[in-house]
């Protein structure tokens, strides 16, 4: 399995789709736009309003290899929570559209980040079935002024607009931000293992069932 920073070689009687995403979403309340390419070099432009979740936006570009360019503005005058949450549903969303009916891919993604005294642990699996279990316990109200509430939001929002199951776990730390990006890092690393192309799979689904 690839995890190393060289692009995956693959036999060149083989071609893949390009992977990538487009989508826009505009409510009462946000106007967001999410550009993707999974088979990127991890450059990212993110601009939410938000610095802190801007901040988390390039950890998962750079650690998932991802070109990500996230635009978007909110109510922020209520508060970041509608924003936050809206970024990680369109996010969500372009991800799920990039990888189609997920034929080829490795499917499954675990990583074990550590930062200073934090360490994450994440593992995903594309499986149709969105689900979150969230082991996070992050001892301040925020970071800067971000609302620590607000990762869980994120994660949720992701999970159920890619259609992925997501487990989250905390096995030390605490200081917040140390915690929160171990996350992101472990999350990107874990998404990068798991959308990764499998030659071996060629142009399967990565299921018995032969669907996801």
């Amino acid at each position: 399995m690839q995890t190393s920073d060289r692009p995956l070689d693959i036999p060149s009687n083989l071609t893949f789709p390009k992977r990538t995403a487009s989508v826009s979403r505009r409510t009462g309340e946000t106007d967001v736009q999410v550009t993707l390419n999974l088979d990127g070099t991890g450059q990212c432009t993110a601009k939410t309003g938000v610095p802190f979740l801007d901040h988390m936006l390039h950890q998962i570009a750079s650690h998932g290899l991802i070109d990500l360019e996230v635009r978007a503005t909110g109510d922020y005058e209520i508060d970041d929570h509608h924003t936050n949450e809206d970024v990680g549903i369109t996010l969500g969303m372009a991800l799920h559209q990039a990888l189609g009916d997920r034929k080829g891919i490795v499917r499954f993604g675990h990583f074990l980040a550590p930062l200073d005294e934090a360490l994450i642990q994440v593992a995903l699996d594309f499986s149709g079935r969105p689900h979150l279990s969230y082991g996070l316990q992050i001892p301040t109200e925020r970071v800067g002024t971000y609302d620590t509430q607000l990762v869980r939001e994120f994660f949720v929002a992701i999970v159920n607009h890619a259609q992925l199951t997501l487990h989250i776990r905390q096995l030390d730390g605490i200081n917040s931000h140390h915690i929160i990006e171990a996350t992101f890092k472990a999350f990107a690393r874990s998404l990068r293992m798991a959308t990764e192309v499998d030659p071996r799979r060629a142009y399967s689904i990565p299921s018995s069932k032969g669907v996801l």
